[in-house]
Parts: C-alpha cells; sequence; structure tokens
C-alpha cells in the first residue's frame, strides 16, 4: 500500500509506502529512502514503533542532519578532506562537515526523490545519481529493494552500476530504540567485532585497526552500549556474498531483540550522542552496516571502488524478536 505523504517546495509528490508481514508493519518513504517507522511486538505482544522518525514531512525537512532512517550515498561515513584520488585523478567534493565529505554531501542521496515500485513484500526504489553530482565522478544508476521476508525481518538491498570509475558505499541510518521511547542507552549491544577503527578530532581514521581487547570498544560478549561512540567496527566477518549476522541489540526493559546480518565488512556504531530538538541525545543507537570510513583515501581497506560493467551489490537484513 502507498499513500501521498507530502509535497515538496516544487511541488514534487513524496510517497508513503507500508509493508507489513509477520506482525511487522514498516513504513518507507519515497524521499531519502527514509525507514519513517518499524513497528514489532514486545515480549508481551504490543506493538511499538523501535525507529525514530517524523509524523510528517515537514520534520525531516526542518531537521535534515541527523538523517534519521535514511538512505545514505553516493558515500556512506567520511572523506577526509573531501578530496580522494582515483585512476590518477583528484576529485573535489563539497565538503559538509568541518573540512570533510559526510554522507554523500549536501544534497546526498538522503534528499533526494526516488521513483518507487511495487514488489512482492516490499518497494524498490530507484534513481540516476548524474556525473558530478556532489562532485563525484560517473553516471550512477541504483537501487535500493526494501522487502519483509517470511520471519518478518526487514531486508535491504542495494545494486549500482556506472559508466565511469568512481566510489559507492551505501547504508541505512535507522536509530533504533527497542523500547520505544527514553535512552537507549541501556540497550545491551553483542558486536562481532575484534578489531575498531582508531579515528581524529574530525571521525577520520588515523592509522591501522585496533584491537578491542581490554577496551571500550569490546562488545564481543553482550553489554550495556552506554554512550559516546561514533566509530566503525571491523567485522571479523570480512565482505561476504550473503548476510551473516554480525551484531544483537537487546531491550532488557521491553524484551525486544534486533539482529544485523550483512554483507559489509564494516559497522558504524552511533549512540547518538549529539541529537537534538525533538530527540535527545541517546534516543537512538544507529547499527551502520557499511565500508569503512575514508576507505578512497586508504588503499589498505576494503575497495569501494566501482567500475564500468561491474555490479554494486550490498545487503542487510534486520531481525525482529524477543526474550
Amino acid at each position: 500500500m502507498n499513500e501521498l505523504f507530502g509535497t515538496l517546495s516544487d511541488g514534487t509528490p513524496v510517497r508513503r509506502w507500508t509493508l507489513e508481514r509477520a506482525g511487522v508493519r514498516v513504513r518507507v518513504l519515497s524521499y531519502g529512502g527514509i525507514v519513517q517507522s518499524v513497528e514489532v511486538p514486545d515480549r508481551a505482544g504490543r506493538a511499538g514503533d523501535v525507529v525514530l522518525g517524523f509524523p510528517e514531512l515537514d520534520g525531516y525537512l526542518a531537521h535534515p542532519g541527523p538523517y534519521l532512517g535514511a538512505l545514505v550515498g553516493r558515500y556512506a561515513n567520511r572523506i577526509a578532506g573531501g578530496r580522494f584520488p582515483l585512476d590518477g585523478r583528484t576529485y573535489a567534493l563539497e565538503p559538509n562537515n568541518g573540512p570533510n565529505s559526510l554522507h554523500g554531501g549536501a544534497h546526498g542521496f538522503d534528499k533526494r526523490v526516488w521513483d518507487a515500485a511495487p514488489v512482492e513484500h516490499g518497494v524498490r526504489l530507484t534513481r540516476v545519481s548524474p556525473h558530478g553530482e556532489e562532485g563525484f565522478p560517473g553516471r550512477l544508476e541504483v537501487s535500493a529493494t526494501y522487502t519483509l521476508q517470511e520471519s518478518g525481518a526487514l531486508r535491504i538491498a542495494y545494486e549500482a552500476v556506472t559508466d565511469a570509475p568512481t566510489v559507492v558505499n551505501l547504508t541505512n541510518h535507522s536509530y533504533f530504540n527497542l523500547g520505544g521511547s527514553g535512552d537507549a542507552g541501556g540497550h545491551e549491544l553483542r558486536l562481532a567485532a575484534s578489531r575498531y577503527t582508531p579515528v581524529d578530532a574530525d571521525l577520520i581514521p588515523a592509522g591501522g585497526l585496533d584491537d578491542v581487547t581490554g577496551t571500550r570498544f569490546d562488545f564481543r560478549e553482550a553489554r550495556k552500549v552506554g554512550s559516546g561512540y561514533d566509530h566503525n567496527f571491523v567485522l571479523d566477518k570480512g565482505v561476504a556474498d550473503v548476510p551473516v549476522k554480525v551484531a544483537e541489540l537487546h531491550d532488557p526493559a521491553s524484551g525486544r531483540v534486533l539482529t544485523v546480518a550483512t554483507t559489509e565488512p564494516g559497522l558504524q556504531l552511533y549512540t547518538a550522542d549529539h541529537l537534538g530538538e525533538p530527540f535527545a541525545p541517546g534516543d537512538g543507537i544507529a547499527l551502520e552496516t557499511q565500508h569503512f570510513p575514508d576507505s578512497p583515501n586508504r588503499p589498505d581497506f576494503p575497495t569501494t571502488v566501482l567500475r564500468p560493467g561491474e555490479v554494486f551489490r550490498s545487503e542487510t537484513v534486520y531481525g525482529f524478536g524477543t526474550r
């Protein structure tokens, strides 16, 4: 089912798609590929929305900074100095995070209206990112398909092709609060990552990959998340052809459990310490499956380069349950 959700100032309509299966209801917007809501039952069977969002389009337009629920690209996370080399040429991007490019630039994929078409148990969003958009080379044809699986899990599958060498890194930027409201810092997280990328003051990777042993970055055994995280974790499984379970988030109060399976090699844990009105710091936890930040400037990281004739594919599955 889809309906009109709102209209942009230039008259462009924004549609909202509602997906329902196995007791799970997900709403997706054509604006920004935003996951507006995810309603799942708690251990007592009471349904509640477990992602942060706005009830109206104006909320997203007025508060773009948190990227609530958005499809982020052309490059998720940061590119240092807003510049990167590719095949002997340096490409300059417009900085939008201090000196750096963040989440594809000031007018990234999260601020575009996507074409939408129904698929079985879901919706497929598509758009063409023209050569030079936000400084990125190549005409990129990209799709993101949101489907509910038989279990009620939300699967997001991305594909992209290009007519010139470029870099691609896509993710979903939902903030999860399995209690439905309040501070999410008491959630318990288990994460299959033995290393992480330490960062400098601008949150750019500084150095190599550090071992989590004996540090606050060790979530290999479930423990409370707390606060103070905006870091990339190096998933032990590496790049995979099919989604592999890498994370589990549990809210002891409601009993809700979120599992994350992905093909991606990294996961950015962000504890939303900078969220502002109408939300508060710590109201949600983002688990952004992606390649590592600043990979275009780091040949030692898994590559994010896409070339003509290749197909970029990425898939993440969010499962829901209770205990």
